[in-house]
């Protein structure tokens, strides 16, 4: 008991009134190797995003995964410009959409480990077939072969979005920077910059891509770019693909 308004000791509160302070657990190895994983997936997925747009910009003038530049290309087209053709906008914008309607079958709302890495199976797969049909296809001008490419590559796309949007990572975005650019801007001018690391190392990452799938596009060709960017998809799988744990897989990176 306490007299004479004193304050009560912690013997004399109630249980639920006394403060509990939860002990840090220090992150074990086998859980950095998991969000190492996570990283190494998510940032092979950032490269492909730089390759495929390189490839489809610098061949079609339109995105494959930026459907905001399309959107914007696709108004250019409806209102006379010659230079943005309407088809290719259209086409790689109805590939993204059955592309995310699909990857809505497969991952969950709450990524996890297993449904990234099959995704990213059938991602693979789509990009691979579209490579395939861009080496075979020689004729000059805009082909039909041409619109299955920018179909194929918006549905893989589509799907790579989807999981973005559902990873746990929320600075680890694998296609659009703008709110990550953004974000660095507005934190530095709060001086709360606490989450640069991730940021930059997406922008970093997705120039670099650019950078690879602009050089080898203009040695080698659009099929080569396409298969560059096939084959780290695939690894990217791979890498999910081998980390085997429960919901909290990327809970390292988030912080």
């Amino acid at each position: 008991m306490h007299l004479f308004g004193d304050e009560p000791t912690t013997r004399d509160r109630p249980r639920s009134a006394v403060t509990v302070r939860p002990r840090s657990r220090p992150v074990g190895k086998k859980r950095m190797k998991k969000s190492a994983g996570a990283f190494a997936a998510l940032s092979l997925l950032t490269i492909t995003t730089g390759l495929i747009d390189a490839a489809t910009v610098l061949g079609f003038t339109v995105f494959a995964a930026n459907m905001t530049g399309n959107i914007v290309f696709l108004g250019f087209s409806l209102g006379g410009s010659p230079e943005y053709a309407l088809i290719p906008s259209v086409a790689a914008l109805v590939g993204f959409v059955l592309g995310a309607w699909g990857a809505g079958f497969i991952v969950p709302a709450k990524l996890t480990p297993r449904p990234a890495s099959t995704a990213l199976g059938v991602q693979a797969v789509l990009i691979g077939i579209a490579a395939v049909i861009a080496m075979l296809s020689d004729a000059p001008g805009p082909t039909w072969q041409d619109w299955v490419i920018l179909l194929i590559l918006g549905a893989a796309m589509g799907l790579q979005n989807v999981i973005s949007l559902a990873s746990p990572v929320a600075d680890m975005k694998t296609t659009v920077l703008t709110l990550t650019i953004a974000g660095i801007a507005s934190e530095l001018a709060r001086g709360t910059q606490q989450r640069w690391g991730l940021r930059l190392v997406s922008i970093v990452l997705l120039l670099g891509g650019a950078l690879g799938g602009t050089l080898i596009f203009l040695g080698l060709g659009m099929g080569w770019t396409l298969l560059a960017a096939a084959l780290i998809t695939a690894v990217g799988g791979v890498i999910f693909r081998s980390i085997t744990t429960g919901d909290k897989w990327a809970a390292d990176l988030t912080h």
